[in-house]
């Protein structure tokens, strides 16, 4: 076995590999050969060649190491700020009167069309180094705010952009179908047409979508229309995932699964049908608790449903600025216990095994194990549960991302 270039022993490993207690190995060892993990285990079996040989070795100090966090549901791309709306809400104003005065979702897609590449990237750019500054190294960005070709594009560019500044592996999602812009007020279906044979079809071209997502909802769009738009990333060879059962129970979580979707993000809503659906499809159920606690929502995923049919859950921030303005996903693993009832070590496989197979990363990234890429986060915990208990904390020592460690502050810089 050849040397590595680095090696991080006294380490304890949380190697999420699946498996009972983190996948736990409490005197191990990491090493790195260019951006891949070449072996891990105990430190008692780190091959001598490969200690000596290696270019730079790190002491963790007995800190716990997890696979780098995987935030795998985001709109943190856009421009402008719902805050006024908030305030309004509280004050007593409906989201209907906020919508008829201009408010709500186009007012963000006013914005974020109104926005130069420049200033989109600028305004996203802090809450993508938020994230990044509590771990995490991979992260998903839709698209949705443009509702045109070129406003949706920008969008997705912006995303790139930001993939090739920072520190993260960013994964585009093209979500065309996320509400009806005002231009096509009453004629969904037409603006479906436009989704699926101009919008689509323009951003494939361009390589800017890893994946085609729709919002199927009763305030979005219907189970045939959704459809629609999954034969049209069908024939164009990319896979989906849907915005499934947030609000009310439309099917979408069964389509989702019979075209083998990815993943079915919210779904408060399903039913037991839905989720055997899910786990014959291999459709991650993705849980976003932020926007269920911002919008005071009180029916909660079936948690026990998942668990008995074996569907993978995993766990995102849900970033937007109407629903979920949030930039923590630890807070969402903290929520993603208190409110949904998941252990805290199916609230961490959330957010690394299980959202590494909702992005179709799982070969990648996800879990400590040699061949994946060196993203591991080291911690300043006594136990991984501490990740998710602690509320508005961030005990990160330093993030590894492609075998490159750097502190939270240099990531917030």
């Amino acid at each position: 076995m050849s040397g590595a270039d680095a090696i991080w022993v006294n380490a304890r490993l949380a190697t999420m590999v699946a498996g009972p207690d983190y996948g736990a190995v409490e005197d191990g060892a990491i090493a790195v050969r260019g951006s891949r993990i070449a072996w891990v285990g105990a430190q008692a079996d780190l091959p001598p060649a490969l200690r000596s040989a290696s270019t730079c070795e790190h002491d963790a100090g007995g800190r716990w190491i997890t696979p780098g966090l995987i935030d795998c549901h985001t709109h943190l791309v856009y421009a402008g700020s719902r805050a006024g709306e908030f305030e309004q809400r509280l004050n007593g104003a409906s989201y209907e009167a906020i919508a008829r005065a201009g408010g709500g979702i186009r007012s963000t897609v006013a914005a974020t069309r109104a926005a130069s590449e420049t200033a989109l990237a600028e305004a996203s750019k802090p809450r993508l180094k938020a994230l990044l500054s509590e771990g995490v190294t991979t992260v998903e960005i839709k698209s949705g705010y443009g509702l045109e070709t070129g406003a949706e594009a920008k969008m997705l560019r912006v995303a790139r952009t930001l993939g090739k500044a920072l520190p993260v592996t960013v994964r585009t999602t093209f979500l065309g179908a996320h509400a009806l812009p005002p231009e096509f007020e009453g004629r969904a279906d037409k603006y479906i047409d436009e989704v699926c044979e101009r919008m689509l079809p323009e951003v494939a071209r361009a390589g800017l979508a890893d994946a085609v997502d729709a919002f199927c909802e009763r305030i979005g769009f219907s189970t045939a229309q959704t459809e629609r738009v999954f034969d049209a990333a069908r024939r164009l060879g990319l896979p989906v995932k849907l915005h499934a059962e947030q609000l009310s129970n439309q099917g979408g979580a069964r389509l989702a699964a019979r075209y083998g979707a990815l993943s079915a993000d919210h779904v408060e809503y399903v039913e037991e049908e839905d989720v055997v659906a899910m786990a014959r499809g291999g459709t991650v159920a993705v849980l976003l608790p932020g926007a269920f606690y911002f919008l005071r929502e009180t029916r909660v995923p079936p948690i026990e449903l998942f668990r008995r049919h074996r569907v993978a859950m995993a766990v995102a921030t849900d970033c937007n600025p109407g629903t979920s303005p949030m930039t923590s996903l630890l807070l969402a693993l903290n929520m993603a216990c208190t409110l949904f009832r998941l252990t805290p070590q199916e609230a961490l496989a959330g957010a690394t095994r299980e959202a590494a197979r909702a992005l179709a990363r799982a070969a990648e990234a996800g879990t400590l194990e040699a061949g994946k890429v060196a993203d591991f986060v080291l911690w300043n915990v006594e136990r991984p549960a501490e990740l998710v208990y602690g509320i508005g904390s961030n005990p990160c020592h330093s993030v590894v991302k492609l075998g490159v460690a750097r502190t939270p502050a240099e990531l917030l810089a």
